[in-house]
């Protein structure tokens, strides 16, 4: 994770995770590329950015779709599609749902107030993203044995990274990103399916139980592995298992106690900036390159 002497803010609050002790929009670590570090940069994804996201993301319909509509077909002919009418359909009803972690040239050091456009980002490689949206939007939920989502929260479904030296910090950073977005909107509790180690046992489909095959019945390259959420990194983050399960547990994150973390950091990184003499409004959607 960055160094003391790297623009961050590591003020912990008093009920809120460790996890939370900086400013969602800025990733507090580095990602390797080419054999040397660079700067991320998380933004909300705009719709016209969507060609920047990786192939898998891309074409991921693990969540949007249920297979079972599908009827006698086992594939989507266009996935790239499905995806990105999704997101807009999302977007146009209910706003942001994914954020995306850019890396960043060294002149967009600073905080903006907008993400960056298509034109700016065209050049700029993809080193991670997060999607999240009402329970409502995300068909797959309803399958699961662990659910049904709690009635106050937002499913975070995928999160992917570039591999890295910081990968694991930029996970967090991406989640963060996440929760700074959702407690800006009055959102109560962020929810996740997540698996366990114990999911292989599902490899054989002999052994997979008749409730569990919706879940493991995937399309193309998808897979539960790469297309959930590990539970052992969302406890890490700071969410609880509310509802157990062997295979497929569902977590939470309460963010009521975000509203007092987010007050005090924000006025801290404000004091910050003032002493660097920079004028961009605190708590602005695209945060600074570190």
């Amino acid at each position: 994770m960055a160094g003391a002497d790297e623009r961050s803010v590591r003020k912990q609050v008093d009920g809120a995770p460790s996890f939370y002790s900086g400013v969602a929009a800025v990733h507090q670590g580095t990602a390797q590329k080419s054999g040397r570090l660079v700067a991320a940069r998380i933004t909300p994804l705009r719709l016209e950015a969507f060609e920047q996201l990786p192939k898998h993301a891309r074409r991921c319909v693990y969540w949007e779709v249920d297979p079972s509509t599908l009827g006698a077909d086992d594939h989507l002919s266009d996935p790239e599609f499905e995806k990105e009418a999704w997101l807009s359909m999302v977007m146009l009803e209910w706003g942001s749902c994914a954020q995306i972690a850019m890396h960043c040239r060294d002149s967009e050091a600073g905080i903006s107030e907008v993400a960056p456009s298509s034109a700016e980002l065209d050049d700029e490689p993809c080193l991670g993203y997060a999607f999240y949206a009402p329970p409502r939007a995300v068909p797959r939920a309803r399958l699961f044995p662990s659910g049904p989502v709690s009635a106050d929260a937002v499913l975070l479904t995928s999160l992917g990274v570039e591999p890295g030296n910081d990968s694991h910090g930029l996970s967090r950073s991406l989640i963060a990103s996440v929760v700074g977005d959702l407690v800006r909107r009055g959102v109560r509790a962020l929810e996740a399916f997540g698996h366990t180690g114990y999911v292989g046992e599902l490899a054989d489909p002999r052994a997979v139980p008749q409730e569990l095959a919706p879940i493991i019945e995937v399309l193309g390259d998808c897979s539960v592995e790469q297309c959930m959420l590990d539970a052992d990194l969302l406890q890490d983050a700071g969410f609880v298992v509310v509802t157990h399960h062997r295979y497929f547990p569902r977590l939470r994150l309460e963010l009521e106690q975000g509203l007092g973390w987010k007050a005090d950091v924000e006025a801290a990184l404000e004091r910050l900036l003032e002493s660097a003499q920079l004028q961009q409004p605190v708590g602005a959607g695209a945060g600074p390159c570190v």
